[in-house]
This record gives structure tokens, C-alpha cells and sequence, in this order.
């Protein structure tokens, strides 16, 4: 009979991966407690790794979207206050 595979939540896998990134305990003490190979924990910890920077390089790019869309936003708005502006002034300065 095979044995099944097992699959880890993502969840789960963070948890392991900042423990060992922590280095407080061994990878075969957290191999242990854990119940996943060392070679695993290893791997997940060095995707932790590889991808903090990315977290945090998103944010920034995200950011960066939302207040150009909010400064185009606002241009428009400036543009239509412009427009009714100087309406009424041509419309009061007919009306005098």
C-alpha cells in the first residue's frame, strides 16, 4: 500500500519557517516538535526568507498606485471647480 503525502497549510509552514528563522532551537529540535523533516523546515525557512523583501517592496508599490489615482482624482476635480468658475464669472459679469 502507498503512503499518502502530506500537505502543510500555509499556516503552518510560517510558523515552522519563523521559528527557524528565529534560531532560538535547532532545525532537528524543531524537526522534532513539529514532526516534519529538517531538510523541509530548511526550504520553508529559506522561502520566508527569499520573500520578506518582496512583502514589503508591495506595500510600497501599492501605495505608490493608490495616491497617483487619488492625485488624478483630485486634478479632475480642480479641472471641473476651473470650468464652473469661470462660467459663473462670464454669467454674473453678462448679468451686470
Amino acid at each position: 500500500m502507498r503512503r499518502q503525502k502530506k500537505r502543510y497549510g500555509a499556516g503552518f509552514k510560517a510558523r515552522v519557517a519563523l521559528e527557524a528563522a528565529k534560531g532560538q532551537k535547532t532545525t532537528a529540535e524543531l524537526a522534532g516538535q513539529f514532526e516534519v523533516h529538517p531538510t523541509q523546515i530548511n526550504q520553508w525557512k529559506q522561502q520566508l526568507l527569499g520573500h520578506v523583501v518582496e512583502l514589503f517592496a508591495e506595500r510600497r508599490g501599492r501605495g505608490a498606485q493608490e495616491e497617483e489615482a487619488l492625485r488624478a482624482e483630485l486634478y479632475q476635480q480642480i479641472g471641473k471647480l476651473q470650468m464652473e468658475l469661470e462660467w459663473l464669472k462670464k454669467k454674473v459679469g453678462a448679468e451686470c
